[in-house]
């Protein structure tokens, strides 16, 4: 089915390559299950001319079942408005992370750190609702990709609740708009087909050490805690990775870290792809505004100090 091009014929490609510009690296599917990764140079009518890499490989357009012409293989845009999802064709995690980061944030409280990531345009960003609970001043730090492939660090104050879901533990923040600063935003998984065994990768900020990345497989895909499913990973989850993605091959998100278990290495957990978009759809039904008694949060002064007299001090030798 596959059959190697001759010297003459590989001339003949080359020059094709000047007619026609050539988009990334396509993705062949085949009607047998197989795939084949590389660059589209001709497509003759009948068969595709395949770059491969190492080699051209000529594949008859009645053996394809699909192709994906470019990086995003299909994408569209929530029930909400506010968020995207597509399909996209699998990568090394280390081109992905490279990619998406710029996408992931530190998120900054009173009382700690943790992670979130951007959805849109709009500096909407999605997190743990335990990581802002009972917190109203709140910043973000976001990571600006330079020329050099560097990160430039960058603390954006007077970030803004949108909305909250204690029951889901998710949250949606609105970054303040950068005017030299476009948001990068990450994807959502187009459906929920991760399997146990499926390599997952998280970036986050654990302990506070910023962009961390670590790779792992779906342990469980259903694991039960409280009435919720979760995603169960093999990938290293702690303190300050809540509210960070997960992401699968594609560099799709397909869960929201949240938690682990304490004393156990490998058993870190993510709220699935499925509740993060339910949430996102409706998120106006969980708006926050912390002038409504009825929204369910209600941050109160502390109380004042009863004795004010001087606070005592030791005494001198």
């Amino acid at each position: 089915m596959k059959d190697r091009l001759l010297s003459g014929g590989l001339r003949l490609i080359a020059a094709s390559i000047m007619l026609s510009a050539i988009a990334g690296a396509d993705v062949i599917e085949l009607k047998s299950g197989q795939s084949i990764e590389g660059d589209v140079l001709k497509n003759d009518g009948a068969n595709l001319y395949v770059d491969v890499g190492v080699d051209v490989v000529r594949v008859p357009l009645t053996e394809v079942a699909r192709r994906s012409d470019s990086r995003k293989e299909s994408e569209e845009v929530g029930d909400s408005g506010i968020y995207s999802t597509a399909r996209l064709k699998r990568r090394e995690v280390k081109t992905l992370a490279e990619e998406y980061g710029s996408g992931v944030v530190l998120v900054q409280t009173p009382g700690g750190l943790g992670s979130g990531f951007i959805i849109n345009d709009d500096g909407y960003c999605v997190t743990n609702c335990h990581v802002i609970e009972g917190e109203t001043q709140i910043a973000v730090i976001l990571y600006e990709k330079r020329d050099d492939g560097t990160f430039r660090r960058r603390r954006v104050r007077e970030v803004k609740i949108v909305a909250l879901n204690p029951f889901f533990d998710l949250a949606i923040l609105q970054i303040p708009k950068q005017d030299d600063l476009d948001f990068q935003p990450v994807f959502l998984s187009k459906d929920a087909d991760y399997r146990e065994g499926d390599a997952v990768f998280a970036i986050g900020n654990p302990l506070g050490l910023e962009r961390s990345v670590s790779q792992g497989i779906v342990g469980s895909r259903n694991r039960n805690f409280e009435g919720l499913v979760y995603i169960q990973t093999t990938a290293q989850i702690n303190p300050g990775n809540s509210g960070g993605p997960l992401f699968n091959t594609r560099g799709e998100v397909i869960g929201v870290t949240n938690m682990k278990l304490l004393f156990g290495e490998g058993l870190g957990f993510a709220i699935p792809v499925n509740y993060v978009k339910a949430f996102l759809d409706e998120y106006q039904a969980f708006a926050y505004d912390k002038t409504n008694p009825n929204t369910g949060y209600r941050y109160l002064e502390p109380p004042r100090r009863q004795d004010r007299a001087a606070t005592p001090r030791p005494d001198k030798d």
